[in-house]
């Protein structure tokens, strides 16, 4: 099965849809941007610390798999020089909507996530990647191609998946019940096409779950020294009971 592919064509009709991550930002998020008053988010509702942040003026910015018109055009607006890399068309249409609408500089690429060979070695200060490695099967590319982009001294900010959430099924979202059911780690293409059509429905993209090994072990392995990391909750029945996201902070050293 061609995961690339398939994905790509369901986040393009998740743009159709409106999902609420493929929504740009407004006039008003970018003024205030080019004031110096942001935030953004790696996973679902904790906004990143601004700590984390090198100064974004002039900072050589990836948006990696950041498709969508939200984070690219607030750095942009911020004195970043921004490239967003997706894999959805429509999603970087929506980037480049933003930019046209307020006269902002940004770079759109579609690829993948985990083959960023269009770029050099040492081509960024920072990689901002939020939640989007769940939509890939292999993890340990993309934190190697964050690396090898990334400067001496640069940045990597990751959101991703807590990865005991895909060990349930949810039975019933309106009543917010599921049970356990499935093991670790998840791969939607070991089962049937009218199984993963129940799972996700028929316009919504595969997701794949990885290992905390791969997901912080494989930034380590990489050669990212961990420097922050907290945790956020999800917006679904499970978000009552566990946090749904984990968010990093690493730097190449």
């Amino acid at each position: 099965m061609d995961v690339r592919a398939y994905n790509r064509k369901m986040w393009d009709k998740q743009v159709e849809y409106g999902n609420p991550w493929t929504i740009p930002v407004g006039p008003e998020v970018i003024a205030a941007a080019r004031k110096g008053e942001w935030s953004v988010l790696l996973t679902e509702v904790t906004p990143v610390p601004r700590v984390w942040f090198p100064p974004l003026k002039g900072l050589d910015t990836l948006c990696l798999a950041c498709g969508g018109g939200q984070q690219g055009p607030v750095f942009a607006a911020a004195g970043a020089h921004v490239t967003v890399l997706d894999n959805s068309p429509r999603q970087l249409a929506r980037d480049r909507e933003v930019a046209d609408r307020e006269g902002l500089a940004i770079t759109t690429v579609e690829g993948d996530m985990r083959d960023l060979s269009m770029f050099v070695d040492g081509s960024f200060d920072l990689v901002f990647h939020p939640v989007s490695n769940n939509f890939v099967p292999e993890v340990l590319p993309v934190w190697r191609e964050a690396y090898r982009v990334l400067r001496r001294g640069a940045v990597l900010l990751a959101g991703f998946g807590n990865p005991d959430l895909y060990v349930f099924d949810i039975t019933d979202q309106e009543k917010g019940t599921f049970e356990l059911r499935y093991s670790l780690p998840f791969d939607p293409t070991q089962f049937s096409e009218q199984e993963r059509l129940r799972m996700f429905g028929p316009d919504s993209p595969l997701e794949f779950s990885h290992t905390l090994d791969d997901l912080i072990g494989g930034q380590l392995d990489a050669g990212f020294l961990l420097t922050a990391l907290y945790s956020d909750t999800q917006n679904s029945p499970l978000g009552k009971y566990m946090p749904g996201y984990i968010a990093t902070r690493a730097i190449k050293p």
